[in-house]
């Protein structure tokens, strides 16, 4: 197939707080675009505010996709998150608009432009099975014993990543071969019939991190540990649990710690994550167009010539 017969499709991607979301809605207005979610913890419903989700008001001007449409009680793996991606892309490409993937996740966005290993569904009882081990035996007992079936894997995983030992579990229980073997096999590949320009946001470390910190108080200004409460009984192993924040400001709602200190513990989390974002997109991701700078409007119209000349006019 011939780039002339590819759709376009634009990835934004970012470390947390870099302006993605921001960028994403311009892009969108101006060519007539639809923003689909990228983000693993803004699938969630219940986290609006903590996962700095686009507002009521900004999602009835631009229309927004796969954002907050999975509870808390659920887990979404990267491969779920594919399959619910490409049929919004069909639909988006369907409707003659641009889809604009929007999201700092950088497995999810992997994913999307290089496809996944063929990693076999996993039996809903196996995961059941492996998730009662995990709640018995501990994340680092059972690191241990992966190390033994496993060693590349445990490896790569910290002794207290729950989901990711799990899901490495859940995959040898299932297959009898290693996740890292299944990983080692070739990728599915992109999208077929879709041409994706990439654009990533890569600011200076002191304007991000100063940015990370500020955006944690304005959360919990806007109602965070409201949202927080409300997850009160919920199981803490699940991925919407690990969201920036939870745990610390859950401590603070305990008693355990000042809401000071809480948010101090949420910022220094989220200047971490920011930095391990960066390493990711600055190793996995070739950018199209790169932006060593927080987001700005001022940029807008070399971004936008950007989109036309090279990914917009080749489609004419």
């Amino acid at each position: 197939m011939t780039d002339a017969a590819l759709a376009p499709a634009v990835v934004v991607a970012g470390p947390t707080a870099s302006g993605k979301s921001a960028l994403a809605m311009a892009l969108a207005a101006e060519f007539d675009g639809v923003i689909i979610n990228a983000d693993s913890m803004q699938i969630y419903r219940e986290l609006r505010i903590l996962t700095a989700r686009p507002g009521l008001d900004d999602e009835a001007r631009i229309p927004h996709r796969l954002y907050g449409v999975m509870p808390v009680q659920s887990a979404c793996s990267a491969a779920h998150w594919r399959g619910l991606a490409l049929s919004e892309l069909d639909a988006v490409r369907s409707a003659g608009k641009l889809a604009i993937f929007c999201g700092g996740t950088g497995l999810y966005l992997r994913a999307l432009m290089r496809g996944l290993s063929p990693v076999p569904e996993i039996d809903g009882e196996i995961r059941k099975a492996v998730r009662a081990r995990l709640e018995h035996d501990g994340a680092a007992a059972m690191h241990d014993a992966l190390a033994q079936v496993d060693p590349a894997m445990a490896a790569r995983l910290a002794p207290r990543d729950r989901q990711r030992i799990a899901r490495a579990w859940e995959v040898f229980e299932a297959t009898g071969k290693p996740l890292s073997k299944w990983q080692a096999l070739p990728e599915s590949g992109p999208p077929p019939g879709v041409r994706i320009a990439s654009i990533v946001l890569r600011p200076p470390r002191a304007a991000l991190y100063a940015a990370c910190d500020a955006r944690m108080r304005r959360m919990v200004e806007a109602g965070a540990l409201a949202e927080i409460e409300a997850l009160a009984g919920i199981d803490p192993g699940l991925p919407a649990m690990k969201a920036l924040g939870v745990a610390d400001f859950r401590r603070h709602l305990d008693g355990e710690i000042t809401l000071e200190e809480a948010i101090f513990l949420a910022q220094q989390a989220t200047r971490r994550y920011a930095k391990r974002q960066m390493t990711w997109f600055t190793n996995q991701i070739i950018a199209d167009f790169g932006i060593l700078t927080q987001y700005s409007e001022k940029l807008l119209p070399e971004i936008f010539s950007f989109i036309r000349q090279n990914l917009l006019t080749i489609n004419k």
